[in-house]
């Protein structure tokens, strides 16, 4: 009998157990990796909170815990490196723009190919109201939207980076350009005159060109598979109930964000593991620190040109501190004995070592902000996308400079090392640290927390601004300008009106006189 009443109560537990667990799908068709960095540990820690997660991707989990399933998209034609030489070339002024078309048809391609997947289609297979909730990135195109739209489950968009110009609106968030930079354009909220007026131009052509190309490009392809009738992804993207962005004040700046857009940078940061021994070597023994050189997974120092090759390498020789490179060659001409050069680094684990003294990056987002969690100062050269906007803000907390790849030469390369290896650097990288690791809950815990939420709020609708459904002229109160315009000019022109009125009345005689 009492066997009979403990496995009454195991069935119990296990039946109260499984009503708690959600059913939660995250689509991303994006085929960079450094993007799946924040989305993974996301997925992965609400599946060891006890969620059943199903992943649309193109990575593959090697070691998924209970509950977390892939469904993979096909391979990608993305490269998985680009050669530092390209950039060497002279940009137009208008780069930004070409930037957006080039992610406008990634963003095309990305989307005919998920839309099309056997992965997809073996999801759709489940019943409308299926999954609790929804996360899916939002970034150069919405058409992943229209699943959720078929699936009828709540939303939640995800950044990797800061918000693009077109996410605002739909969150009713107020985009300023007066301080807050256009990713494209990677300024500090510290602008010039000229830079204001430059994004101010960018923020708003940006928006512009989204809607013209973009949203219509989106339609089709979800309207080609899900038939003629589906809403316009523009409308159904203002029914996103919470974005979780890859951002933090003390990195990129304070922001007037809505309760709706929560900042999670660092979900992806684990305690520090140990390192190979050789690594630990070179650490332990540098009686005046280390260096770090890295250019992320897709930019290789091995491209570099020979010239800003051969520069940094004798910048590295003057110095006094030991530097250890990412380069991706086995052999390097003219190698300083205090240059130690690896294919592959831990980045995470030497960044967090106490005798690591300076990172030399591209500023990239992800190890940016293990920088910045490790109290480690920065010389960014930024080359592409969110990383001049990412290094023009830390050098605005005075934790890092800037270099152009363009510029890179030896005595480029020693100045800006030696003036970063200054301990103000180091005192100003602490305070942002301290800001960026004293939380109330750690930013995974945080982005949990908000899937719950939503998801067990059917959407959480108290949190979406009533702005998201605002026409533009009423938002920005473009009607009640034009009334208030009206109101002050109308005295003026009635006076004027008056003042004519009475000039023709006058007699003719009494214009003479005054003609005398």
């Amino acid at each position: 009998m009492s066997g009979c009443k403990a496995f009454c109560l195991l069935a119990l537990l296990s039946l109260v157990a499984s009503s708690d667990s959600l059913r939660i799908l995250g689509l991303f068709p994006h085929p960079a990796i450094s993007h799946f960095k924040f989305f993974h540990p996301i997925m992965r820690g609400l599946a060891e909170a006890g969620h059943s997660v199903d992943v649309i991707s193109p990575f593959e989990d090697k070691d998924p815990p209970q509950g977390y399933k892939d469904h993979l998209l096909p391979p990608s034609n993305l490269t998985d490196t680009i050669s530092l030489e390209d950039f060497e070339r002279p940009f137009h002024f208008l780069f930004h723009y070409i930037e957006f078309f080039i992610l406008h048809n990634m963003g095309k391609e990305d989307c005919n190919t998920t839309l099309h997947s056997k992965a997809l289609t073996e999801i759709l297979k489940n019943p409308p109201g299926y999954y609790d909730v929804i996360l899916l990135e939002q970034f150069n195109i919405d058409c992943a939207i229209s699943v959720a739209h078929v699936l009828q489950a709540p939303v939640i968009g995800m950044s990797s980076c800061a918000l693009m110009p077109w996410h605002y609106e739909r969150f009713g968030a107020p985009l300023i350009p007066s301080y807050i930079s256009a990713l494209f354009q990677g300024q500090s909220q510290e602008m010039s005159f000229a830079g204001r007026l430059g994004n101010w131009i960018t923020v708003h052509s940006l928006n512009l060109l989204y809607k013209m190309f973009t949203v219509p490009a989106g339609n089709a392809l979800i309207r080609q598979r899900f038939g003629p009738g589906l809403p316009s992804t523009e409308d159904l993207v203002k029914n996103t109930s919470l974005m979780l962005v890859n951002q933090h004040f003390s990195l990129s700046g304070p922001k007037p964000l809505p309760p709706n857009v929560i900042e999670v940078g660092g979900v992806h940061l684990s305690p520090p593991k140990p390192l190979p021994s050789d690594l630990q070597k070179i650490l332990d023994n540098a009686p005046k620190g280390v260096i770090l050189i890295s250019w992320g997974s897709q930019l290789k120092a091995s491209s570099l040109s020979a010239a800003r090759r051969d520069g940094i390498v004798r910048a590295i020789g003057r110095l006094e501190q030991e530097v250890i490179w990412k380069y991706e060659n086995d052999t390097l001409t003219n190698k300083p004995p205090n240059l130690h050069i690896r294919k592959w680094l831990p980045q995470r684990d030497i960044l967090a070592h106490p005798n690591l003294k300076l990172f030399m990056s591209h500023g990239g987002l992800m190890g940016t902000t293990e920088a910045v969690s490790s109290a480690v100062p920065i010389v960014g050269v930024p080359i592409y996308g969110d990383q001049s906007l990412n290094i023009a803000a830390l050098v605005q907390r005075g934790m890092a400079l800037q270099l152009e790849l363009k510029k890179l030469d030896e005595n480029t390369v020693y100045e800006a090392l030696t003036k970063a290896l200054d301990p103000s650097f180091k005192a100003r990288a602490k305070e942002v640290a301290s800001a960026y690791n004293n939380r109330i809950q750690g930013p995974l815990e945080t982005a949990i927390w908000w899937v719950e939420h939503v998801a067990e709020t059917k959407g959480a609708p108290l949190i979406q601004p009533s702005a998201v459904h605002l026409p533009r002229a009423v938002y920005y109160s473009l009607d009640v300008y034009l009334v208030v315009a009206l109101t002050l000019l109308l005295p003026v022109i009635t006076l004027l009106g008056l003042i004519r009125m009475c000039k023709r009345r006058e007699p003719k005689g009494d214009r003479k006189l005054k003609r005398k």
